[in-house]
C-alpha cells in the first residue's frame, strides 16, 4: 500500500519539540524526511532529560520517528554545497530556528528561490512581526502570550499552564496543515512559497473560545461560569473558571471513590440539558425535574455549585469507571481523569495504533505516541528514530547520486563531523 505522501521530500531543519512534531507527522503518512543536524552533537533533545546512560532521550525518540538523519557543518564550503544539493532535491524545507538564522547561513528566501523555485520553506517563530518577533519562545511563555494561562486555574488562584504541549505541539500540527495546504496549491501553481506559524497565534487559535467570551463579557456576565452563581462581579478580562467547561452545557471535575488516596479519583460530569431529567433519577432527586429552581438551564445556572455539589455527593460513592458505566447507560456525558499511567495500561489504544512500542538499537523498546490521525488507505507504521547521522552515506548517495569518490572529498573537508553512527545489526 502507498502512503499518502510518498515520494515528497522533506529537508528537516527542526530541533526540540515544535518543528520535528510537525516533520514526524509528515514522515509518519509516508514523506522521505531527512533531518539534518550538527555533527557531533545533533539534536539537543538527544540528550536532554535522558534516562538510558548514552542513548538518545525520550524526548528525542517520541518526536523522530520515520525520518533519516544526516549530519552536516553548514558553515562549511562542502558542507554548503551539499546544503543547496539537498534543497535543490527537496520539496519542503522546515525550520525552527530563532529569527534570521535561515539568512545568516547564507540562505535567504530570495537565494532558496533561484535554487529551488519549487522548493516550499515553512517556518515555526514564536511570534509573528511586531514588537516581540525577535524574542525568543519556548512552550510556557507560548502558551502565556497567547492567552491560555491567563483564562487557566481557579479565579482566586495563579494562572497556570496546561500540560498539554499547545505551543509547542500544537504550533507544530498548524504548520504540518500549511505545508499540506502549500503542496496542494503548488500541485496547481508549480510555485513554491512560504509557510509561518508563530506560536503565540497558534496556541490564541485553541483558544478562541475564550476570546469569544471576551467579546460576550462586554454585554453582561457570563451566566455559564461559576462565579455568576456565587454573586461575584466581573472585571473586565475573561477570568480564570476551574474546571467549568467554558461551554453551554455546565460541567465539573468530582470527586469519585478513593479520592482520598488517589489523585486520579476523579470524573469529569457534564449536565447537559437533554439528559438533565436523566441526571435527576440517577443522583436521587427526582423532584428538581419540575422544581422552578432547576427545571431549566437557564433556572439552573444560579445554583450550579449546589448541583454539582449533590452530584459529587453521589460520584463519592462509585469509583470513577462505576460512575461512568451508569451514566453511560442514560446518555450523560462524563469522562473518568485517566493518568499517564492508567493511559499507558490501556491495550484498546494499543489496537488502534495510538500508542505503539518501539524497538531502540540503543535504549531498547521504549513506548510511544503513534499517528494520532488514521488514514484508512495510508496505514501508519512507526519506525523508530534515526541515530545521529545515521544515513549520512546514504542520503549523499541515493538522494544526491554522490559517487565514492566525491563522498570521500565531503568527508575530508570536514563538513560531516566525525564518521556518523551505525544502528546496531
Amino acid at each position: 500500500m502507498t502512503k499518502a505522501l510518498s515520494g515528497v521530500r522533506i529537508l528537516d531543519f527542526t530541533h526540540v519539540q515544535s518543528g520535528p512534531t510537525c516533520t514526524q507527522l509528515l514522515a509518519w503518512f509516508g514523506a522521505d524526511v531527512i533531518k539534518v543536524e550538527r555533527p557531533g552533537v545533533g539534536d539537543i533533545t538527544r540528550q536532554q532529560l535522558q534516562d538510558v546512560p548514552n542513548a538518545d532521550s525520550l524526548y528525542f525518540t517520541m518526536l523522530n520517528h520515520n525520518k533519516r538523519s544526516i549530519t552536516l557543518d553548514t558553515k562549511n564550503a562542502k558542507g554548503k554545497e551539499v546544503l543547496t544539493a539537498l534543497m535543490k532535491s527537496c520539496d519542503v524545507l522546515v525550520e525552527n530556528f530563532a529569527p534570521g538564522v535561515l539568512d545568516r547561513m547564507g540562505f535567504p528566501w530570495e537565494k532558496i528561490q533561484t535554487i529551488n523555485p519549487k522548493l516550499i520553506v515553512a517556518s515555526i517563530k514564536g511570534f509573528g512581526p511586531g514588537p516581540y518577533e525577535d524574542c525568543k519562545v519556548y512552550e510556557n511563555v507560548a502558551q502565556c502570550t497567547g492567552g491560555s494561562a491567563s483564562t487557566t486555574g481557579f479565579r482566586d488562584g495563579l494562572p497556570l499552564v496546561t500540560g498539554a504541549q499547545i505551543g509547542d505541539s500544537g504550533s507544530g500540527l498548524h504548520l504540518a496543515i500549511g505545508i499540506l495546504a502549500a503542496l496542494f496549491q503548488r500541485s496547481h501553481s508549480g510555485k513554491g512559497q512560504k509557510v509561518s506559524v508563530a506560536m503565540q497565534d497558534g496556541v490564541l487559535n485553541l483558544c478562541r473560545v475564550k476570546l469569544r467570551d471576551q467579546q460576550r463579557l462586554q454585554r453582561g456576565p457570563m451566566k455559564e461560569y461559576s462565579q455568576y452563581g456565587e454573586g461575584i462581579p466581573f472585571g473586565d478580562a475573561v477570568p480564570r473558571a476551574g474546571n467549568d467547561s467554558g461551554g453551554g452545557q455546565p460541567g465539573r471535575i468530582l470527586k469519585c471513590k478513593g479520592w482520598e488516596n488517589d489523585p486520579n479519583a476523579y470524573l469529569y460530569f457534564i449536565t447537559q440539558a437533554p439528559a438533565w431529567e436523566k441526571i435527576c433519577e440517577v443522583i436521587g432527586e427526582p423532584g428538581w425535574k419540575t422544581d422552578p429552581h432547576y427545571a431549566t438551564p437557564a433556572k439552573r445556572l444560579p445554583h450550579l455549585n449546589e448541583i454539582f455539589t449533590r452530584i459529587e455527593a453521589w460520584t463519592m460513592t462509585k469509583t470513577k469507571f462505576e460512575a461512568m458505566d451508569i451514566l453511560n447507560k442514560y446518555d450523560i456525558p462524563c469522562g473518568p481523569i485517566l493518568s499517564m499511567k492508567e493511559i499507558a495500561e490501556d491495550q484498546s489504544l494499543y489496537a488502534t495504533g495510538t500508542l505503539v512500542e518501539v524497538d531502540h538499537p540503543v535504549r531498547g523498546k521504549y513506548l510511544s505516541v503513534g499517528n494520532p490521525i488514521k488514514l484508512s488507505d495510508s496505514v501508519t507504521e512507526v519506525e523508530r528514530s534515526p541515530l545521529l547521522g545515521e544515513h549520512t552515506n546514504q542520503i549523499l548517495a541515493d538522494v544526491l547520486g554522490f559517487d565514492a569518490a566525491a563522498i570521500a572529498s565531503i568527508k575530508e573537508s570536514g563538513a560531516l563531523g566525525e564518521p556518523p553512527l551505525q544502528a546496531a545489526e
